[in-house]
């Protein structure tokens, strides 16, 4: 039998497996779900432990579980309202009595007998001191289906038209597939020994179909260590590579530094300060650096940036600043150039969007060093770009792009210098996980005279309020984001689109009031026309997406409507509440929260409560479940599907000490070809070895 490797399946499409017809291989389609790899490591979100039995006395409030009774009464229908009916019967065993119910399942009447035996498992609750169990699953109690009913069984994120039972028996299918197949294991032997990790094909099927809770445990311990030992090897290759790649520029002292801080319009704070000093160290010394500077959003990152690349011109080099907007973009653009006209330097904005002939204008005075620094979206990536004497590499909100992308930018020059800058806070220990091939400064105090944005988390019952209190701010001479987490209306998802909402608010609430809109289906053109009309104080009232969220700065802006707050992540919304709060005066951030659900609960009093990035990152790792944290893909990272940074981080400093160890041993894994070939698949992209 020939081994393949676990990656191999992602060449063999889902439609291959048992019971996956056209209809079901859409549907599937719709949770990412294409290949028989891509099945298999769709990981169960949580399980039911339908294996122990209890007795009825021995229920609790609250819990999940199963238990065995006999059928006392005939099933009752009571239809309280329209379109609703509900199906009560009581249970019965040798110690007490619970009853079952069911909303709008009629079928139970002829599926449950007088005076048979079931096995029911659901939640239970206790109300006015009586146990009940709404909505049980149930089996006949015969020894038979007891052996297939009492399990632990996995319970995955769904979509409509495809539910649990459907997804348990497509992925037992795929599962079964493995019997004949032998996986190669992509660790090494004596990682997987030194560990104590499981086999891979025996922790697939142990984390999909558990023969205990220990099995899947040991499934679950093997599966996470492999996931954060390939993000490990992948960042500390970046590192390595950085390092290994020869020496970097030794850049100077230019005597015209200290004028220039002088010169800026504010005093840099202390915190500012020790930043600069250590990017400073970093560039006059004879390594290449690679330094990530992290702050709260307005804690002031950029203007590091720009004295970085002041330092770098003065010492006769070119630089180049990457953002991942053309909002962005040009805002830096403008606020960059005044500090360097003053001091000759040539600094150019370039975007896909600008006229072929003025993009060959600066793709000439790069290459012939007349353009001295330049900012730049994901155009400066183009082979076209080529510059003379690139010194520094600066890359924005670095979340935005792949660790590849600014690897790119990097190789036009020659070891440049590579400055790194995130708004989205990570608690540190984390950070210096996550990016591991960087080193990390972090600016942790705000410039004086901010006010902390007082947060209020509303529903659905104050609208009317929060409308008086926009057209108050309006009134005000003040001005109004409102955030929508859809562009356009769509069937499938309930929440604000921005398009709706625009023009209801402009043809109603607020037709008296001049209503504008943005969102990333617009035409360069029409957003750069947007932002300049909203920034001169032209438009009111902002509809938007959460294009936004990055670096957008208008300081008469000082309210923010988050409409569906439920739907963002708590990072994102700390990033578009950071767009508000940016001039002297007091700013708000409302969140209307459809969601009735506990943890969204939890989730808004965090940001009502809480001006912190840090604090809220922090927060956000500990009520996330398994998965991607603020989309681990923004991070330029994969996508992680069952490890948990905040619960996992002691496996993931594990796994990134076995990986630092291999990469000693064996620094281009050329004892390792197919771990080095799997690596690059799941990265996405070449990895390069030395």
């Amino acid at each position: 039998m020939k081994p393949i490797a676990f990656d191999e399946l992602k060449n063999k499409s889902i439609k291959f497996i048992k019971g996956v017809g056209e209809s079901r291989r859409s549907l599937f389609e719709k949770l990412d779900i294409n290949s028989v790899f891509d099945l298999l490591t769709y990981y169960p979100r949580e399980y039911e432990d339908r294996s122990k039995i209890k007795n009825i006395a021995d229920l609790e409030n609250g819990e999940n579980c199963s238990f065995e009774g006999t059928i006392v009464s005939n099933v009752n229908e009571a239809r309280p309202r329209r379109g609703m009916v509900i199906s009560r019967v009581t249970v019965q065993d040798s110690t007490g009595r619970i009853t079952a119910l069911w909303f709008n399942q009629q079928y139970v009447r002829k599926a449950l007998l007088l005076g048979e035996n079931y096995i029911f498992f659901g939640r239970i609750e206790r109300k006015l001191n009586k146990l009940q169990i709404v909505n049980p699953v149930f089996e006949a109690g015969s020894s038979e289906v007891m052996k297939k009913s009492l399990k632990i069984l996995p319970v995955y994120s769904a979509t409509r038209n495809l539910g649990q039972n459907v997804i348990r028996t497509i992925m037992q299918e795929a599962v079964r597939t493995l019997d004949n197949v032998q996986l190669e294991d992509m660790l090494p032997e004596d990682i997987r020994s030194r560990h104590k990790l499981a086999g891979l094909k025996e922790s697939i099927r142990q984390i999909h179909f558990p023969g205990s809770a220990e099995k899947m445990q040991e499934a679950r311990y093997r599966l996470v260590f492999e996931e954060l030992f390939m993000l490990q090897l992948g960042l500390l290759n970046y590192k390595s590579l950085a390092v290994h790649k020869g020496r970097g520029i030794q850049f100077g002292k230019p005597r015209e530094m200290e004028a220039f801080i002088t010169f800026l319009p504010f005093k840099l704070t202390t915190a500012q300060q020790r930043v600069l000093e250590e990017v400073e160290q970093d560039m006059e010394s004879e390594n290449v650096m690679n330094r990530l500077v992290q702050g709260d959003v307005g804690s002031g990152k950029t203007i590091i940036a720009v004295i970085a690349l002041f330092k770098a011109v003065k010492c006769g080099y070119q630089g180049a600043l990457m953002v991942p907007t053309e909002i962005l973009a040009e805002q830096h653009f403008k606020s960059i150039k005044p500090l360097f006209q003053e001091y000759g330097i040539a600094l150019e904005l370039l975007s896909s969007s600008l006229p072929k002939k003025q993009k060959q204008g600066i793709f000439d005075g790069l290459r012939e060093g007349r353009i001295k620094v330049v900012v730049g979206t994901h155009a400066l990536l183009e082979n076209t770009v080529e510059f003379q004497k690139l010194g520094l590499v600066v890359t924005d909100e670095q979340h935005r792009f792949g660790v590849r992308q600014r690897t790119i930018l990097a190789e036009k020059g020659q070891n440049p210098d590579v400055l790194v800058m995130t708004a989205t806070p990570i608690p540190r220990t984390l950070a210096l996980i996550l990016y591991g091939d960087l080193d990390i400064s972090v600016i942790d105090q705000l410039p004086p005279g901010r006010k902390p944005i007082k947060t209020y988390s509303v529903n659905e019952a104050m609208r009317e309020r929060i409308n008086n209190f926009i057209r108050e701010k309006v009134m005000e001479g003040r001005q109004v984001y409102i955030v929508c987490p859809l562009v356009e209306e769509s069937e499938e998802i309930e929440a604000k689109s921005a398009v709706v909402t625009a023009e209801d608010i402009s043809n109603n609430v607020f037709r008296d009031l001049k209503v504008g809109i943005i969102h990333g289906k617009m035409k360069s053109a029409e957003k750069d026309a947007v932002m300049k009309s909203f920034a001169a104080g032209e438009i009111s009232i902002l509809v938007s997406t959460t294009i936004i969220e990055v670096g957008v700065n208008v300081p008469n802006a000082t309210l923010m409507v988050v409409e569906n707050a439920e739907r963002f992540g708590l990072a994102q919304l700390h990033q578009l509440r950071g767009r508000v709060g940016r001039g002297g005066e007091q700013s708000y951030c409302v969140l209307f929260n459809q969601s009735k659900s506990q943890v969204s609960r939890e989730r808004m009093k965090i940001m009502s409560q809480s001006n912190d990035g840090f604090v809220i990152s922090e927060k956000d790792l500990e009520i996330r479940g398994p998965g991607d944290f603020f989309g681990t893909k923004q991070h330029g990272l994969p996508e992680l599907k069952i490890a948990n940074l905040y619960r996992d981080i002691e496996v993931l400093k594990l796994a990134q000490n076995s990986a630092r160890e291999l990469l000693e041993t064996d620094p281009g894994l050329r004892g390792n070809l197919r771990l080095k070939q799997y690596l690059s698949g799941y990265f996405g992209e070449k990895v390069t070895l030395s």
